[in-house]
This record gives structure tokens, sequence and C-alpha cells, in this order.
């Protein structure tokens, strides 16, 4: 994703949460082949609510967004821009919360030697868990369940 590009979709996220009467600013990290868009605001609570539901609400409008401006919907997924919008190290803090629950799931089916069936998580949460265990050898993951109730199930090898 190219400075311009960066540029107009933080002003995206900008204008949409100034609609909200919050003040932010916003920062875009790129990582890998990935970008963060990084919102910084006093009222981070109210944008990313319970568990995380209003920060994922507004992931979803501003992809929305931008897949309609860019021409990314429909058959065309698979070329979409890869990004995230975080509201102060939210989404960080909870990745690091993920890969530890993820490390002490797998010591849990080591010893046990039985899977083990996580709760339900967003493709975001699930991706985590299944890039933090690729490291272990003697474990498999796999997601079961659809929409809401999709879950990431680890499994002894």
């Amino acid at each position: 994703m190219d400075a311009t590009m960066q540029e107009n979709i933080s002003q995206k996220i900008s204008a949409l949460i100034g609609n909200m009467g919050i003040v932010v600013s916003v920062d875009a990290v790129t990582h890998m082949d990935s970008v963060t868009f990084s919102v910084k605001s006093p009222d981070a609570a109210l944008l990313i609510g319970e568990n995380g539901t209003h920060l994922k609400a507004i992931n979803h409008i501003i992809r929305r967004i931008v897949d309609k401006e860019f021409g990314f919907g429909g058959e065309n997924k698979s070329e979409r821009i890869q990004f995230i919008v975080d509201v102060n190290d939210y989404h960080k803090q909870r990745a690091d919360q993920l890969y530890e629950i993820a490390r002490m799931s797998a010591q849990r089916v080591r010893y046990f030697k039985k899977e083990l069936e996580m709760t339900p998580m967003s493709p975001f949460e699930r991706r985590i868990i299944h890039t933090a265990l690729m490291e272990y050898p003697d474990i498999a993951t796999e997601s079961r369940g659809e929409g809401e109730e999709r879950r990431v199930v680890i499994k002894p090898l």
C-alpha cells in the first residue's frame, strides 16, 4: 500500500470517528504485507466497546468504505488491501493475551493428549492462535463452526 492510499484511509478513519464527536490522531504503521492504522484517543473506551465490539464495527465500516472506493468487493477479495484499525493498542494487547492463551492451551493438549476446543473468536483472533501454534511441530490447529460460533481446535499429532 502506497503512502497516498495510507493517507486516504487515515483521513477516512479520522472523518468517521470525527463524525462521532471524538477527536483522534491516526498513524499508519506498516508491518510485512499489512498496515495498522493506530488510532490514539482519550475516548478509547467508547471506540473499543465491550470486548472490542465497537472496534470490530469500525473496522468493518472502514473495510467496506475502502473496498467500495477501490473496487475490492465480490470476486476481487483476494486483491484486498490488508489493514486493521487499532485503538490505543487494543489489538496489540489482545494479540499478546492470545499468544499466551495459545501457548498454555498447547501445553494442555500436549499433556493430556486430547484436542481442545477454544471459545468462539473473530477471524483476527483465530489467525493469531493459528500463527502462534505453527511453531509447535506436535500440535495442529483447525477452525470449526460457522459465523459467530467459529472457533479454533487445537489437536495433538
